[in-house]
């Protein structure tokens, strides 16, 4: 499942020994040119065996070296590749022991936190000149746009790599069986849903709606024309008037948490929010203990067979993005860049790396890297993919893990067929689009190299507004103290986050 990611990692400084590596031989070009179409060129080295490369991944729960794709790709490019993992706990601590110690890595995919660390560490290689004089295919298939956001100091440390393009992740969802039972009519503005929360409890005598973790509810923080505040769909920065602005410090943040307040006080809303994790609010709604959850599109078979082994008749129902109090609908979707592949300083054979990623994206082999073979793995139908079941799963369920840099154009169509390999989260993903269709916002800087600032302080930011945030709904500290909060919000890094946004913003923006 792609989700644009924008993780949140924190990277101690690097070993003395990674900035010991001075600077790189080749002089990096400002930008990326534009791929010239070509034949093919033999050189007196084409018989030359092709050297053996090892990758780093971020986690996931399989052995990349035993998957379908991983097999595909030796065979099909010439070039053996074996893969490492970072761990699941700490992974950054163990970055950091690798790069200190100089691992033979020939490539790595890593996070924009993790991009800019390294980068800035100088321990990974400018690849400028050689994407220019190797990389025709990831020329062609990954815009300037994507490239710039790759751009530290003027050089380009990594490949960018998007996802699946623009999507709306979630949606609240509610027992629709007690909605019909209660001739509830679904909510539209932020008021409705208040009576319609005030209702389900009362009625039914369950939580109106569950939550946990994050103070943040996506689908309520629009009504107040706020965007999300890091979370995988945006940073939390705004164009007010052609600057930005975190959502921190709209005056409508303090609003928000006023009503989110209120919904605590009147325990229409969880009572154990601070302390839910995602596993127990969806048991909340599938056991009947809640009716209402904000609930991501790739979770709905999970919850929906759930909710149904316990209540046959159940029936589940989604509400339509609310209205702002200017009677628009804005809903935060995913975009910009989720990881970014980046070779080492030290690392051997620096041509052929490059040579390799490009293979990747030439468009036959990486068509069939990210969804297989038609026919065997996915059909087409009028224009859209679907997958074949269950081949496509047992095969390529985890072919998005070897995506260094994607076709811009074509991967969110191929994409399709992944979205479409379970009835349940197809109906879940296509309700959430076409009801956000038209109202879609966009962070501002989705394709944003990763800015020091922002990598500095964000995580210790985020983590005190989070605490701060629960603090304030659930009357454990006075609202009124929230001036005091944004103060020390602004003195620990958040002036200097919002100077850097937006240096960024008017050097970039059209």
């Amino acid at each position: 499942m792609v989700k644009r990611i924008l993780v949140l990692m924190s990277i101690s400084t690097m070993a003395a020994a990674i900035a010991a590596c001075g600077s790189s031989n080749q002089t990096a070009s400002s930008s990326i040119t534009p791929a010239v179409s070509s034949a093919p060129t033999a050189t007196a080295d084409a018989n030359k065996p092709k050297p053996e490369f090892k990758a780093l991944l971020q986690y996931a729960r399989f052995d990349p070296n035993t998957e379908v794709v991983a097999k595909f790709l030796n065979e099909k490019t010439g070039y053996k590749v074996t893969y490492d993992m970072l761990p699941v706990e700490n992974p950054d601590d163990k970055l950091n022991l690798l790069m200190a110690n100089k691992e033979k890595y020939s490539f790595m995919l890593l996070s924009g936190p993790q991009y800019s660390k390294l980068a800035a560490s100088g321990a990974l290689e400018p690849i400028d000149e050689l994407v220019n004089k190797y990389g025709s295919n990831m020329k062609s298939v990954i815009s300037q746009t994507s490239w710039n956001g790759a751009k530290l100091n003027g050089k380009i440390f990594g490949i960018p790599q998007t996802g699946s393009g623009t999507v709306v992740n979630s949606s609240l969802i509610v027992r629709q069986d007690w909605m019909d039972e209660l001739g509830l009519k679904a909510p539209t503005t932020r008021d409705e849903l208040y009576t319609v929360l005030k209702t389900l409890k009362e009625k039914k005598n369950v939580i109106g709606l569950s939550g946990g973790k994050s103070p943040l509810l996506p689908e309520v923080l629009p009504t107040f024309g706020l965007p999300m505040v890091q979370s995988t769909a945006t940073t939390g920065w705004q164009d007010v008037n052609g600057k930005l602005v975190n959502a921190i410090e709209n005056p409508n943040m303090k609003k928000y948490l006023e009503f989110m307040k209120k919904l605590y006080t009147e325990k229409l809303i969880d009572q154990e929010w601070s302390l839910n994790q995602a596993n127990k609010v969806i048991e909340n709604f599938t056991s009947g203990k809640a009716a209402i959850i904000s609930n991501a599109y790739f979770n709905a078979p999970t919850v929906q067979n759930a909710l149904l082994k316990n209540t046959p008749n159940a029936k589940i129902g989604s509400f339509p993005y609310l209205k702002g109090d200017d009677g628009k609908v804005q809903v935060m979707g995913t975009a910009g860049i989720s990881f970014y592949v980046g070779i080492p300083k030290w690392a051997d054979n620096k041509e052929d790396i490059i040579k390799y990623l490009d293979l990747k994206l030439d468009k036959d082999i990486f068509k069939e890297a990210a969804i297989g073979k038609e026919g065997v793995h996915y059909k087409v139908e009028n224009g859209n993919y679907f997958p074949i079941l269950p081949k496509f799963n047992d095969e390529y369920n985890n072919a998005s893990t070897f995506l260094t840099g994607v076709d811009e154009k074509n991967y969110p169509i191929y994409w399709q067929a992944r979205v479409r390999k379970d009835p349940i989260l197809t109906d879940a993903f296509t309700k959430m689009q076409e009801a956000a269709k038209g109202n879609i916002v966009l962070d501002p800087l989705a394709f944003a190299p990763p800015l020091e600032a922002i990598g500095k302080y964000n995580l210790k930011l985020q983590k005190m507004m989070e605490d701060s945030f629960l603090k304030f709904i659930t009357g454990a500290e006075p609202l009124e103290n929230f001036d005091k909060f944004l103060a020390q919000w602004k003195s620990e890094g958040g002036d200097e986050m919002t100077k850097a946004a937006n240096e960024w913003y008017a050097s970039n923006k059209k």
